[in-house]
């Protein structure tokens, strides 16, 4: 602590348990005298250890870390009131630091004696009675000079979003601030409290109950802020030596990928794009003149039914700091920032949105397409230039909001119609279109072999995580070997954005700006989309991301074309149907980047035994139960989009999972139907 002219020291509560059972045992009980005898004793010691240390500054506060119990917000009663607790909230306001008086002395009027100190308690006034030179009753001034002054800071601590009951609405607590612990905290930060729960006499709660009540506000003994950097401080070298250990693994893209939303089936496509909003790129800010954002934003498009919110969801849960609101239920100012005027001093002030709140994380918009027009151009701004402008009732400031947006919305009339370009089935405008790096497209296509399969694989999910399930069931789970555990994942996440700003050194310029040139005279063709300079931003973002995925410190040519594919695949995505195949054979050579070939050789099989069931079923010979499906034709197929090694796919899991075997002695795959195929 005195290396670093603090004026905190902070002392773990187990190692005090563990040394001086009776001081622990006494500090939650009565937690004034016994922080008054700790911050004595302390200062004695700092000061024999260096006797000008009153030079950096006057008092050394003890700090008590870590105590082992944590009590929510709404759990606080009667029993609480003194003593030392621990609670988790988010601060939702702050007032500005005050100086408060700390020891006061007074000066007589009438002789000029100087009276005091007197030590200024939280909840009374002090006042002296009688000046003991002349025996006068005052008036007295306060002594500017003499008097010692402290910070003091009130905050608003709410409870955590996710911790509040179902139908209750969250409850909040005043906070109180002194000394160097304040400006420690902004509005929107989740923060860990250890204080003591006391007492303040309220006269305004007295006039409107009636009788004799108290507010109550919890004095902040030590406080530590929930962030990106606490967290990546607070790993331990196991930690980030498994977390350099699985970054050296040729698939960690792939594991990213398969851990996010491990409760949904297949859309790899979304969880990719995910993965890189969850990642981000590299803001960028020469000489403080022009700024270019980092954050990658993702619209998730389709049918009902298809998981929308629930990847949302998911990323709520995984994001280190993530505001999640819906677009009915969020206005202009509830997204940006509102001005209000403070009760108590009757002055205007400005409140935080969640767009601002979100600042340095994502910010989750569901039911994007709900919003009204004025609420979705006040989001223009954060998107782009990542700051919002406010000027209302004389305040004309700019607040930050560096944050990714996630949004997920639904077509118009409900159904996406593929006949139809994405402009039209969507009802938002072409700038905010064009604010938007990824554009995912969900359709929910029949197809007999796949709906099978998400439907096993959702009753599977469900047996699995019943709650009466005992351990001791011999349903096998089927847990996919690439996942990564979700702590895991989080820590792997934290670390990667705050350690790791991958450069562009030796990127492929003329790659990109074909592939730009390429995609305007597609766009003015077709008319689906805008296509502008911010796209080859987002090529640049992407790649980035991919990168810093794993965790190294120059992007390659694999990023780059990585982030191309991603950028192509949004594109044709959004086509008219009819223009979808053309284009995709257009890019074929960059969409099938580092794409498994068995997922698309088992595409190819999946058609081919589809038109052999049609045949057979028009030829009336359902008998059987197997389709025999010639392996020529699978490698005609295959080689119209370039693969010419299928031994492979053979051996692949998904190859087997799915009833198909290759008898190498006739050349021939032969497929195993369901029974309730055959049965209709």
């Amino acid at each position: 602590m005195c290396e670093n002219n603090q004026s905190s020291f902070t002392v773990e509560f187990s190692n005090l348990a563990n040394k001086e059972h009776v001081l622990a045992y006494f500090l939650p009980e009565a937690p004034f005298q016994m922080l008054e005898i700790f911050d004595e004793v302390a200062k004695d010691i700092v000061l024999s250890m260096y006797p000008s240390y009153d030079r950096v500054t006057t008092d050394i506060h003890v700090r008590i870390a870590e105590l082992p119990l944590i009590e929510e917000l709404r759990s606080f009663r009667k029993l609480h009131l003194n003593q030392l607790v621990r609670t988790i909230g988010v601060v939702t306001a702050t007032t500005g630091v005050l100086p408060q008086l700390s020891i006061i002395k007074f000066d007589c009027n009438k002789c000029g004696f100087i009276l005091g100190p007197f030590a200024q308690t939280q909840d009374s006034e002090v006042q002296p009675g009688v000046c003991p030179e002349c025996q006068s009753r005052g008036p007295f001034m306060i002594n500017m000079e003499q008097t010692v002054y402290r910070n003091y800071q009130k905050i608003t601590l709410q409870e955590c979003p996710g911790r509040i009951p179902a139908g209750r609405v969250p409850r909040s607590k005043d906070c109180i601030l002194l000394a160097d612990l304040c400006d420690q905290c902004k509005p929107g930060d989740e923060v860990d409290v250890t204080g003591i729960y006391t007492n303040s006499y309220d006269g305004s709660l007295n006039t409107d109950n009636g009788f004799p009540v108290f507010a109550t506000v919890i004095s902040v003994n030590h406080l530590v802020v929930k962030d990106c950097k606490s967290i990546v401080q607070s790993l331990t070298d196991d930690d980030i030596n498994s977390i350099i250990k699985m970054s050296k693994d040729h698939r960690i893209a792939d594991r990213i990928i398969a851990s996010i939303a491990p409760s949904i089936f297949g859309h790899d496509y979304i969880k990719r794009a995910l993965a890189l909003a969850l990642f981000g790129g590299q803001a960028k800010n020469p000489g403080d003149k022009h700024k270019v954002r980092g954050d990658i934003n993702v619209l998730v498009c389709g049918d009902p039914g298809t998981a929308k919110s629930q990847f949302l969801k998911f990323v709520e849960k995984i994001a280190p700091r993530a505001v999640f609101t819906t677009g009915q239920g969020a206005s202009a100012v509830g997204l940006t920032a509102y001005v209000r005027r403070n009760p108590t001093t009757r002055e205007w002030t400005l409140e935080a949105g969640a767009l601002v709140l979100a600042d340095q994380g994502v910010c989750l918009i569901d039911e994007f397409d709900k919003m009204n027009d004025q609420d979705r151009t006040s989001i223009h701004e954060a998107m782009e230039q990542q700051s919002i402008s406010v000027s209302k009732a004389g305040i004309v400031t700019s607040l930050q909001a560096r944050c990714s947006v996630i949004a997920a919305a639904n077509p118009i009339g409900g159904r996406y119609d593929p006949s139809m370009t994405f402009a039209q089935n969507v009802n938002l405008s072409d700038p905010i279109l064009s604010r938007f790096d990824i554009l995912c497209v969900v359709r929910d296509e029949v197809d007999p072999i796949q709906d099978q399969h998400l439907a096993k694989f959702v009753v599977g999910s469900h047996i699995r995580h019943h709650p009466a399930k005992r351990e001791t069931d011999d349903f096998e789970e089927t847990v996919n070997e690439l996942q990564i555990p979700q702590d895991m994942l989080k820590k792997y996440l934290v670390y990667a954005r705050q350690n790791i700003h991958p450069k562009l050194q030796n990127m492929d310029q003329d790659k990109v700006a074909n592939i730009y040139s390429q995609l305007r005279q597609e766009s003015l063709a077709t008319g689906s989309l805008p296509i502008t300079v911010r796209h080859v931003e987002s090529i640049i973002r992407m790649s980035e991301a991919h990168a810093r995925m794993h965790l190294r410190e120059y992007v390659q040519e694999d990023d780059v074309n990585m982030a191309v594919r991603m950028m192509l695949e949004s594109f044709v995505e959004t086509q008219k149907y009819s223009v979808m195949k053309t284009m995709r054979q257009t890019f074929q050579r960059y969409l099938s980047f580092k794409k498994d070939h068995s997922e698309l050789l088992f595409y190819i099989l999946r058609q081919l035994a589809q038109d052999q069931l049609v045949f057979q079923r028009s030829t009336s010979e359902m008998e059987s139960l197997t389709i025999e499906i010639d392996e020529k034709d699978l490698i005609d197929k295959a080689e119209q989009l370039g693969i010419h090694d299928v031994k492979p796919f053979y051996q692949s899991r998904i190859f087997e999972n799915n009833n198909f075997v290759y008898d190498a002695r006739r050349k021939v795959i032969i497929h195993t139907l369901p029974e309730m195929m055959t049965e209709d």
